[in-house]
């Protein structure tokens, strides 16, 4: 509700309407439904109601199981007091209309207490509600407790009016996010000013763990997680730099800041394993590879698997932590379309404060005397230096001035949601401009996202998720190659008594050459990333609580390199040259299958048991091409062919590896209060020998909700929730020997000369020696903490783990 104005941020927010499920704009009071239920309960009658029209509801509790035993509406434009006497036709329930708000009575229980006798006028009640900052809280429920017939909607200033109310009555105040609030009305008093507090502690808030969710204040293992508002108002380019601060143990080290390549490193609870300490990233349940490009506007939370026990179940690929990224899907309900946008300007944060050609000039003579040689610069150089009457022969350069600038960027995010009760959808498009703080650096990225969520039968539905990332960008170049590197290490260290241009508009330069000179001739080195993902899953229910899915995923990620290194003329005699171009391309593609049956069920209230059994096979495939030449007619031209032919080469590569995988997960709680979990996964991995392919991945953990015990009833007044858990898992790593697909299979190399009988032959050899028995890289944890819920305000989590890194098979 806070009603902020930031400059260079720009948002609108849309709605429009779907006519197959209009609300007369003229009337609100007329509407379009069709019901068709059979043995129905209210619950089910007013959910679709709601979903169709627009209409909420409220009600005791107690009604939503009432049953009705058949219900039949198709209406167009009708009165909506005239479908509800149509649906609630010979039942017990009596319905009144305040605004937007359906208000709900089962007379059977009520003892023939009517809204009329409920209305009989006491004294009229005013208020405001506001939230924690004082700005009002617009369509927030009021309703006083215990009549349900009575009952209203703050306004656009925050304001309510309640007619009839009786002294010693409580008002119920309610809104999305927010704690719900009770007042007593007071005897002679009508006007109240309510403040109610943002929800921090979301005890029944779902989180997303792997392969399924779980209820927050049931988890016995370490996850956190982060929701869309954290991340979409952050002014970066890329989801990792986002996360920095938001969640306990995960750092997160700032990249380069180069646009279309600016990733920040990632270690959740430090460094894991060997070599590849990255932590293992999802976003739908699949390994992307594109966590940096994902539009922050796209995503609906990211929950963050720290210990062995919450990320076990993911194996082999887990020893470094998980992250799970869900994107948003479609609601039932009136088509919706949101814009976000902003733009901002960035300049280098910190530079080192450099000498002056004079300091420079007069220390470097006072390093060459005390080493007994002759100092380089005269008196009068010194001098020329010092007042800067000679810009040419005795200059004062800032090298840093000619390669960097004021970046600027600018975001734009398009997305339209909606949907029926049957078909749900969400359609995003995203496009990202990006001129860096170093000169010749820029980005253009596009992205587009759908999901879709199809429900075929009561018991079969379906769910596609489609993405595409177009990422298009570029850095400076030297005229020998090493990129934006190469250009700051030359504005580093090149000496400020060398100029950027000679009197006679030729370039000063050392051996290295100028960096100056490689901006102007817009020498550049091309990136283009093309990367899609695909899912497709069925869900069927079999039975109450069982649940089969299978899903299917394809993803394909292309990445070109353009290494264009135009010559350079500094002078009539320094040159570097002559044109010369790499091109790499890159592609890699990953399939997978994955089958999960999944039992959900509650016995005699107090047992509740959750389990998982899973398969999965996935299919990764690399290659690799690169192509070279050089001597071009001119820097105009950079196609490869119009390279010298007899300059060129080439290479490439490809690569294979497969992953077979069997996985379960079993939840047991008793009444809430007494937690256990218990995660197996085993892998088959291509990577090894046979024999050693196999590796076993179990956990266990537990939990005490000790605030749900009796003897702590007395603290439920200020302890929402008090939990101690604990925790232990074994976690594998396949990627411990760098850089080898096939770590345990000797490599033969093509190419290795040899000299026989005078003459120089072609030959193959092996050029490192490898071990069979090489297997998996294991990783022991364990973790105890608590999690306490308190003041209705704050969330204290504590936690301690320790690891144990046996890589007895390396």
């Amino acid at each position: 509700m806070n009603k902020k104005v930031s400059i260079a941020t720009l948002s609108a927010f849309l709605v429009a309407t779907s006519p197959a499920m209009a609300v007369n704009e003229a009337n609100t009071l007329y509407v379009n439904l069709e019901l068709s239920l059979n043995r129905t309960t209210v619950g089910l009658v007013i959910q679709s109601i709601s979903e169709q029209t627009g209409y909420e509801f409220s009600y005791d509790e107690s009604i939503l199981s009432k049953e009705i035993s058949k219900v039949s509406v198709r209406v167009k434009n009708e009165h909506i007091e005239s479908v509800l006497k149509k649906v609630f036709k010979n039942t017990d329930i009596s319905y009144r209309i305040v605004d937007n708000r359906i208000f709900l009575q089962d007379n059977a229980k009520t003892e023939n207490v009517s809204f009329a006798s409920v209305q009989q006028v006491k004294r009229t009640i005013r208020g405001t509600v506001v939230d924690n900052t004082g700005l009002p809280v617009i369509g927030a429920n009021v309703i006083v407790k215990g009549s349900a017939g009575v009952g209203t909607v703050t306004n656009v200033d925050g304001d309510f009016t309640l007619e009839g109310i009786e002294d010693g009555a409580t008002l119920m105040i309610s809104y999305i996010g927010y704690v719900d609030q009770e007042v007593a009305v007071a005897k002679g008093k009508n006007d109240y000013k309510i403040t109610i507090h943002e929800d921090t502690q979301n005890l029944d808030e779902v989180v997303v763990v792997g392969y399924g969710t779980q209820t927050k204040v049931n988890l016995t293992g370490a996850v956190s997680t982060i929701g869309k508002d954290e991340l979409i108002n952050r002014p970066v380019t890329n989801v990792s730099s986002a996360l920095q601060g938001l969640t306990p143990g995960v750092t997160i080290t700032s990249g380069t800041g180069q646009p279309g390549s600016d990733g920040s490193t990632i270690r959740v609870r430090g460094v894991g394993t060997l070599n590849n300490a990255n932590p293992y990233i999802l976003v739908d349940g699949i390994e992307t590879g594109t966590f940096d490009s994902i539009d922050p506007n796209d995503i609906e939370s990211i929950s963050v698997l720290k210990d062995a026990a919450s990320a076990a179940i993911y194996g082999s690929k887990a020893a470094n932590g998980v992250i799970l990224v869900t994107t948003k899907r479609g609601k039932a309900g009136k088509a919706t379309v949101s814009y976000n946008g902003n733009v901002s300007f960035s300049n280098v944060s910190t530079l080192i404060d450099r000498l002056s050609s004079y300091d420079y000039a007069r220390l470097y003579n006072q390093l060459l005397t005390q080493d007994g040689a002759s100092p380089r610069f005269t008196d009068e150089d010194l001098r020329l230096f010092q007042d800067g009457t000679d810009p040419y022969g005795h200059p004062n350069t800032v090298w840093t001035d000619y390669i960097y600038r004021t970046g600027f960027m600018h975001k734009h995010s398009l997305n339209v949601s909606g949907g029926s009760e049957d078909v749900k959808y969400m359609a995003s498009a995203g496009f990202l401009g990006q001129e860096g703080t170093l000169r010749n650096s820029d980005r253009q990225q596009f992205n587009l996202r759908t999901n879709l969520d199809i429900k075929l039968s009561d018991k079969f539905t379906m769910r596609t998720n489609m993405a595409f990332i177009h990422n298009d960008y570029s850095e400076p170049n030297a005229s020998y190659g090493g990129g934006s590197t190469q250009l700051i290490r030359q504005a580093d260290r090149i000496a400020p008594w060398i100029p950027y241009k000679k009197e006679d508009g030729s370039y000063g330069s050392i051996s290295d050459g100028n960096p100056a000179a490689w901006v102007d001739i817009n020498s550049r080195k091309y990136h283009l990333l093309q990367n899609f993902s695909g899912i497709l899953a069925f869900d069927y229910h079999i039975i109450d609580g069982l649940t089969f899915t299978l899903q299917g995923a394809y993803v394909t990620n292309i990445k070109e390199t353009k290494d264009y290194r135009k010559e350079c003329w500094y002078d009539d005699v320094n040159y570097h040259g002559p044109d010369q171009l790499g091109e790499t391309i890159s592609r890699w593609s990953r399939y997978t299958l994955d089958a999960l049956l999944n039992y959900d069920k509650t016995f005699n209230q107090d047992h509740h048991f959750k389990a998982m059994v899973g398969y999965k096979i996935e299919k990764y495939d690399y290659r690799n091409l690169y192509a070279f030449r050089k001597s071009f007619p001119n820097s105009e031209v950079t196609d490869l062919n119009g390279g010298d032919s007899s300059t060129q080469t080439n290479s490439g590569y490809s690569r294979e590896l497969a992953l077979l995988s069997y996985f379960g997960r079993l939840n047991y709680d008793y009444k809430g209060k007494y937690l256990l979990e218990a995660n197996f996964r085993a892998d088959a991995s291509s990577r090894f020998a046979k024999g050693y392919r196999w590796g076993y991945f179990p956990s266990f953990s537990a939990g005490w909700r000790i605030s749900e015990e009796d003897f702590m009833e007395n603290t439920h007044g200020w302890l929402q929730s008090l939990k101690l858990r604990g925790s232990w898992g074994l976690l594998g790593n396949q990627d411990a020997v760098s850089d080898e697909y096939y770590p345990y299979l000797p490599t033969l190399y093509i190419g290795k000369n040899f000299p026989f009988g005078g003459s120089v032959h072609q030959g193959i050899t092996v050029v490192s020696h490898k071990v069979t028995t090489i297997s998996w890289e294991n990783s022991t944890n364990w973790g105890i903490g608590f999690d306490a819920n308190f003041l209705n305000e704050f969330m204290l989590s504590v936690e301690y783990l320790w690891g144990l890194k046996r890589s007895d098979k390396i």
